[in-house]
């Protein structure tokens, strides 16, 4: 116990020291404009083209935005979704082949057919053709069921190989499930792109498990993005009262929640005694207080040479977008930026190297960063 205590104290040093935060003084680096607004709580974000976007309302439509106009029309053939509580129509990302095959991918929760009291995360794709999703099947459907309409993840990322991984949450509730490998909740999911199991997932042998699986002991993974080489996956979720993490996510790895964390319940109450345990990964980052990381890119541009290679971070609380420097897997520096904008839902890396904002409100926008130069 004794070590352990110790071990704590030299982690919590170690963070201290091992970065520097600051502020920017924006009104000299950047410029920003609006894209696009009246927006319905936008979520997430899919570059067709520099002229062209998809735009999911957690309310539940998709919307076009084209050479810089919202279309009134929302996209046709999209499933239902629950907008309750946290939940809605939320993750979008294009296949890596979208170009020749066209297929969009989108994460939402939905009613339980069986059982309207419940719901849970469905993820589906469909071929895009205009403003209407055509040949939409189920590639993914989170189980059980939950009575919660919290916590879904609903982050999505393709991986180098083809395969893509699914952020599902812990429903709120269900927190003790995330250490369980008979269930959905608080996981990372790894499918092939039209729903299969992938032949080398890490628990197709163990008995009970879900064979879909990647890695465990997940809370609200809202932030999921691999680096440019396609080398590393890093996420970031949310903690309960403080404790929200960055992670380098790694085959079959337990990350912890609920039986370490660095935050507390929102009663004040103790969660875990333990920030440290053996056979569980630590974030190589935290946040005490909490930011409530919302969006995640990784910055591989060119209108900002600085900040080639460094991670994005929005934020909810209070709202900003967090910048990450990064070394060998490892922060050294994070810098504040964009805190005029109030809540920030997603950051994206547009294809012509700008950075693109997304507001958490029911009258949203979508807000293009570029240097002050261009």
């Amino acid at each position: 116990m004794k070590k352990q205590f110790i071990k704590i104290i030299f982690l919590t040093i170690s963070y201290s020291l091992s970065f520097t935060l600051f502020a920017d003084n924006h009104e000299k680096k950047y410029k920003h404009e609006t894209i696009a607004e009246g927006l319905s709580f936008p979520w997430g974000v899919a570059f067709i083209s520099n002229s062209e976007i998809l735009v999911t309302e957690k309310t539940g439509k998709l919307r076009v935005i084209k050479d810089g106009v919202l279309l009134e029309k929302s996209v046709d053939g999209v499933p239902e979704s629950l907008f309750k509580g946290q939940g809605g129509l939320e993750g979008i990302v294009l296949h890596p082949n979208f170009d020749n095959n066209k297929y969009v991918y989108l994460a939402f929760s939905e009613t339980d057919a069986s059982n309207k009291r419940l719901n849970t995360l469905r993820v589906i794709r469909g071929k895009l053709d205009g403003l209407s999703l055509n040949n939409v099947e189920t590639v993914f459907k989170a189980s059980p069921s939950r009575k919660t309409a919290n916590h879904y993840g609903a982050k999505m990322a393709f991986l180098k190989d083809g395969t893509l991984l699914i952020t599902s949450g812990d429903g709120f509730s269900y927190r003790e499930e995330a250490q369980e490998l008979d269930n959905h909740f608080g996981k990372v999911i790894r499918i092939n792109d039209d729903g299969s199991i992938p032949n080398d997932n890490p628990f197709l042998s163990t008995p009970g498990a879900k064979p879909e699986i990647w890695s465990y002991g997940h809370r609200n993974q809202q932030g999921l993005v691999t680096n440019p080489e396609g080398t590393s996956v890093y996420e970031h979720e949310h903690g309960p009262r403080g404790g929200d993490e960055l992670n380098i996510i790694e085959k079959g790895k337990n990350y912890g929640w609920p039986a370490i964390t660095y935050g507390i319940d929102y009663s004040g109450a103790l969660i875990s005694p333990f920030k440290v345990k053996e056979g569980m990964e630590q974030p190589i980052k935290y946040w005490v207080p909490s930011i409530a990381p919302s969006g995640m890119t990784f910055y591989d541009g060119d209108l900002f040479p600085n900040w080639k290679g460094d991670l994005f971070i929005s934020g909810l609380v209070p709202g900003d977008v967090r910048r990450i420097i990064l070394k060998d897997n490892e922060v050294v520096q994070e810098e504040i930026l964009f805190n005029q904008f109030g809540r920030i839902r997603n950051v994206v890396t547009a294809p012509d190297g700008s950075l693109v904002l997304a507001t958490d409100s029911s009258k949203g926008k979508l807000i293009r960063v570029t240097p002050i130069n261009k």
